[in-house]
Formats: C-alpha cells, structure tokens, sequence
C-alpha cells in the first residue's frame, strides 16, 4: 500500500501525462479588460467581469470611503462583531432588487452553497441536481450528506422520472445553476418551477453567471417571470458586478434560518466593509442602467452564430459564456497559445472541470470591447481554428 506523498506523486504524474497540469498563470492587471501575461499585453477574454465593474471608479470610490470611516476588516463573524449598517443596507436594497422578502450575504459564491445546502438539506434529503452544476453545487450535497440524484444535463423529462420515481418521499429539493458556467447555456427554470409545485419540493437555483446579465440585472429567474416560485436565489458579486462575496435571497423564514444554522456564516470572519460598500454600489449602478447586459447576450448570440457557421461548435451556449469545444486537450492548449501570440487570452478548460473528450477555449465575452475589438478577435480566432 502506498504512502500518502506516494500516491501524490502518482496522481501529479498522471496529470502531467494527460496534459491535464495546472499553473497559476503569471498575470497583472487580471480584472482589466487589458491584461498583463509573461510580460505581453493581452485581451481578457477570460474574466467572469462581464460589465467591466471591477474597474468602475463608482465601486473605487465606494470602497474607499468605506475604508476612511470603517477601517480595513470587519474584526469578527457577523454574529459576534462584524456586522455593521452596510450590511444591513446591501441585504435590505438586495432583496428589494431580487423581489424576495430577504437576503443574506456570505463571504464567496462557493462558501454560499456549501453554507445552504449543508443548513437546509439533512441525511435523509433527496437532492435532485443537473449533471454539470458548480462543484460548489456538488460538494455542498456532500457536506449535508444528503442522496445526491444527478439528472441529465437540461434534461427534464429525466428530472421528471426521477422525481416520478420518489414521489414517496417528502423531503426533496431541486437545485441547478441558470446560466452553466463552462458551456453558457441556460436551465429550463419554467419546467423546473413546474416540478417544484408538482412533486413538492425545495427549488434552488444559483445565478452566479446570471447576476448583472439577465433580467435587467436581476437574473434568469427574473427574466423569465418565476422569481417569486424559486425558494432560493443565490448568486454572487464578484462576476457580472465586479466586486466579491455571495449572496442568497428568499423568504424571511429561510434567511433567519440560514442565519441560525449556516456554519459558513456563523463561524467565519465578516468581508470587510469596503468589499460590502463595492457590492453596495454595484446593485445600485444596476438600478440605474442595466442595458449593458442584454446587449452583451446579444453581441455573443451573434458570434456564436459566425463560429457556427464555420462548423465550429459552440454547444448551446446563450450567454457571454462562449465555449468553443476542441475536445483534445493538447489541441486546446495549442490553440490558446496561438491566440496568446496573437494578443488575447482565454481559458483552456480540461477534465475534470469538465468531461472526458469535451476541452475546450472558454470564450467571456465583457460589455467594455469596442467593436473594433470583437470583429478582430472574431477574424483571428477562425483563423486559428480553422487553418
């Protein structure tokens, strides 16, 4: 039987021998629309900054009042000494925004889910959850130690056998992402606020990559008109509105809940108060103007036609998130360093972030690209491709 640091060596030479290694890239300047790589002035093509808020000097310049009058840190959990009236005004003008009757801030995206689904699922819950929903999605199940029952991806005639299937029992919940983060496209969230009512059961939806884009900024949920037949809406701050931290919306019941059993909340340091003051600020430049996301969808509904059109597949993708599937991943490697040389930069996603055989460039489009800018990347990424 092999040691420990054995079977790491074995593991980190299986990664390297399936092209699958990962570095953190030498980048400055990350969450401009221009960036630093090795030295090469670059577009980011591969920030989650959809609106291009990370620079906003509206979001600087909250933060920094924030740091004048509050200081650097919050000094303890929110339930001991870290609260102050930020957080209670971004939570207040949140659930206002998101039509809920409450919402409640935790510190990431990724420790909001686990921090839900861990508080409001239990041993016996059945998790009803898309195939290819956030590992955030996934390791809160595991946390809760609830059944984790994976449907097929969108596939809600499989959900609806599933959940014919245990129409028995009581405790379920239905959770899926809105917007999928490594293929761009959408969740069927009509049929599933469907099956909610049918089968009885909890409905999550995480708007992570949704947040600023849809429905005037809002989220799918919204643009589709269920918002009010979602129990509850997570989503974060640190894409579409270029600040950091999570979020949930819902009922005063499942927050107060959520604030008396969510060990992500209740046993970890608040953000500091210049993060909450950007957050802060971003809602409210949404409520100001939020057309930068619709015609953002619609610049990228447009490539991916143009992409299509070259026998390129884009998979199903309606969103700022452009996956431009190769399926080798010594071949997606070899294209990201092609356009690296030609002056952009984009992910190359490989398993297991995403299946077997399915590497690809994963292609975010930001709202700040001049057009110059996009019709230049279009013409060099098919030539890259297709040459």
């Amino acid at each position: 039987m092999a040691t420990i640091l054995e079977q790491i060596d074995q593991q980190l030479a299986t990664i390297q021998q399936d092209e699958r290694w990962r570095q953190l890239p030498a980048i400055e300047n990350a969450k401009n629309r221009w960036m630093t790589f090795n030295g090469k002035q670059l577009l980011n093509l591969a920030s989650n900054d959809y609106l291009g808020l990370a620079d906003s000097p509206v979001l600087a310049q909250a933060a920094q009042a924030a740091i004048a009058e509050y200081g650097t840190g919050s000094g303890a959990s929110r339930l001991v000494t870290g609260n102050n009236d930020l957080f209670t005004q971004l939570e207040q003008e949140l659930a206002q925004f998101k039509l809920q009757e409450a919402a409640l801030v935790f510190n990431s995206g990724y420790t909001a889910n686990l921090g839900i689904i861990s508080a409001v699922a239990k041993r016996k819950t059945l998790i009803f959850s898309d195939r290819l929903n956030h590992a955030s999605i996934i390791d809160g199940v595991k946390l809760a130690g609830a059944k984790h029952i994976r449907y097929r991806h969108n596939d809600m005639d499989h959900l609806e056998s599933l959940l014919e299937k245990h129409r028995d029992i009581d405790n379920k919940m239905i959770i899926s992402d809105t917007v999928f983060s490594m293929d761009g496209d959408l969740a069927d969230l009509c049929r599933l606020a469907d099956l909610k009512a049918q089968h009885n059961c909890l409905l999550m939806v995480d708007e992570a990559h949704a947040t600023g884009i849809f429905g005037a900024g809002r989220g799918l949920a919204h643009a589709l008109g269920v918002e009010k037949q979602i129990d509850l809406h997570m989503g974060t701050f640190s894409k579409g509105l270029g600040s950091f931290g999570g979020y949930v919306a819902g009922s005063r019941k499942l927050i107060d809940f959520l604030i008396n059993t969510g060990r992500a909340l209740i046993y970890t340091t608040g953000l500091p108060p210049a993060t909450i003051a950007a957050n802060l600020a971003a809602i409210r430049l949404l409520q100001q103007d939020a057309s930068a996301g619709s015609k953002l969808c619609d610049q990228a509904v447009a490539l991916c036609h143009k992409l299509q059109q070259q026998g390129i597949n884009t998979g199903a993708s309606a969103s700022p998130i452009i996956p431009v599937i190769l399926n080798d991943n010594e071949r997606t490697l070899q294209v990201q360093r092609a356009l690296i040389e030609q002056g952009y930069y984009v992910g190359a996603i490989r398993p297991p972030t995403v299946p077997v055989n399915s590497a690809r460039l994963r292609i975010a489009l930001r709202a700040d690209l001049t057009s110059a800018e996009l019709q230049h990347f279009e013409t060099t990424i098919l030539e890259q491709i297709c040459n």
